[in-house]
């Protein structure tokens, strides 16, 4: 027998390094017209990419700024790793990004010598700034510098403040299809059994297949759904299956994901709020969890 591949040891490049868009052809199009002509029409100076999470916005983001910038030192960037305090000291916290790391990046921006190239300043993602971060931004983009383009990757574009949100061009971008996935999992992940319940799963979420396949939630999922298809399965296969998931708030959706694959539209308000009881008070995981699936079964 053939080893499996651990599920941990699959790697995904930062969307900086990724060459493999896969999709989006329409939005890169759009921008490629829009910045071939722009000596007859002025380009729009700020592209908001917006869409669901892990389908390519941020790898197309980074394609788009490197046709565009210069030099290195005409491309700043925002995001959560490069998140600062008021002291300047790092600041990844996972949460918000703060109005310091917005001034910090103007601030180098004033201070860079313009070589006469395009600027890119790329934010990933708008979702995750502050309010005064946002507020920061929105100073910036009323009176945005010449030869400046700004590429701001959205995850909800109703998190976007209106005012940042009419001053931007906003190119909707939409889930992968099956076959695209599929794509992407040849790429990275060729040795991995991918199925198709596993893509049908992430709703065209190439990121939630990743994370997925990292965290082994892709067989609990198999796992899950058969237990509850299973009228011998019983309290104790269920308790199992609470504790594999227990560990990983974040597969703690794929319950959701659950009462969707078998139509019980009406347990969501009711597992939404079990789910969010195990953090507001301090319940023990895999018991809220056992909960929820036991009431699934119940629903079948």
């Amino acid at each position: 027998m053939v080893a499996k591949k651990s599920t941990n040891s699959y790697t995904f490049p930062h969307p900086m390094e990724n060459p493999s868009l896969v999709g989006h052809a329409e939005v890169l199009n759009n921008f490629l017209t829009a910045w071939q002509g722009r000596d007859k029409h002025p380009i729009h100076p700020v592209w908001m990419l917006t869409g669901p999470r892990g389908i390519g916005k941020a790898t197309l983001a980074y394609k788009i700024a490197k046709m565009v910038y210069g030099n290195v030192g005409d491309f700043f960037i925002i995001d959560m790793e490069r998140n600062i305090d008021k002291d300047g000291k790092p600041k990844p916290d996972g949460k918000t990004i703060s109005v310091y790391t917005v001034r910090a990046m103007i601030e180098k921006m004033q201070m860079s010598s313009m070589s006469g190239d395009w600027r890119v300043i790329l934010i990933d993602s708008v979702d995750e700034l502050n309010t005064a971060a946002s507020n920061a931004l929105l100073k910036l983009l009323e009176e945005p510098p010449a030869k400046t383009l700004f590429l701001l990757v959205v995850h909800q574009l109703a998190n976007v403040l209106p005012t940042v949100r009419s001053r931007a061009r906003v190119e909707k971008m939409h889930p992968l299809t099956l076959s695209q996935l599929r794509e992407l999992c040849e790429l990275f992940m060729s040795d991995a059994t991918i199925s198709d319940e596993t893509l049908r799963l992430a709703n065209g979420s190439f990121g939630k297949i990743a994370n997925l396949k990292k965290s082994g939630g892709d067989e609990i999922y198999e796992e899950l759904i058969n237990c509850l298809n299973n009228p011998r399965s019983n309290s104790i296969d269920m308790m199992t299956i609470a504790r594999k998931i227990a560990p990983t708030p974040a597969l703690y959706s794929i319950l959701l994901d659950a009462i969707a694959y078998f139509g019980l539209a009406d347990l969501y308000p009711f597992a939404t709020h079990a789910i969010a009881d195990i953090t507001r008070i301090n319940l023990e995981p895999e018991l809220g969890l056992f909960k929820i699936i036991t009431q699934i079964k119940k629903c079948l």
